[in-house]
């Protein structure tokens, strides 16, 4: 992980990582957020010049034991004018067969590796309204651990709250927006028992 790197030079070499998987990405229309989002979600708190990465590293430990916290991604969506071409292309291309739910990637937690998560990778149509109020062609679905936790944060750091909640059989919605005005979907799955 990122935060673990306390070597300028070894820090560099894992963002230039970051940097060429991006570029990857980028050819598949979704690099432009992922780069930010990793480096984000590794422990880099801000872009900002390597030599303060150890600051960094604690601030985000610090900001990550509290409730109402980031745990993963839970869905990668994004827009087609032609979703069953796209589809096809992607199940052919990069094994992510999606027949209408989206493609299922399973994975654990580090910290918590009995628990398995989901991230949901769905090609939507060109002309969905779900991304709405946002023009962006794709939105990020992050899984958190307390959704109220998390919205209260938010709301005090006069972060922009969407009014609309969801309640489903498998999870609480919520959604916010950045600065650019692109929409963000929150997740807090149920779990049973709880």
């Amino acid at each position: 992980m990122i935060s673990d790197l306390h070597d300028p030079q070894d820090l560099e070499l894992r963002i230039w990582e970051l940097e060429r998987q991006n570029r990857r990405l980028k050819l598949l229309g979704v690099g432009a957020l992922l780069l930010p989002m990793l480096i984000l979600l590794m422990g880099q708190a801000s872009p900002q010049k390597v030599g303060n990465a150890p600051a960094q590293a604690q601030e985000r430990k610090t900001t990550m034991s509290q409730q109402g916290r980031i745990l993963g991604i839970g869905g990668i969506f994004f827009k087609s004018a032609n979703q069953p071409h796209m589809r096809e292309w992607y199940a052919k291309h990069l094994g992510l067969a999606d027949s209408g739910q989206g493609a299922m990637l399973p994975w654990r937690e580090k910290d918590n590796p009995e628990s398995e998560q989901m991230t949901v990778w769905s090609i939507f149509p060109g002309n969905t309204k779900y991304f709405e109020p946002s023009s962006a062609s794709f939105m990020v679905n992050y899984i958190v651990d307390d959704l109220d936790a998390l919205l209260d944060r938010l709301a005090k750091e006069g972060v922009q709250i969407d009014p609309k909640r969801q309640d489903a059989s498998y999870g609480r919605f919520a959604w916010i927006y950045d600065p650019d005005g692109n929409k963000i979907e929150l997740w807090q799955p149920l779990h049973p028992g709880k």
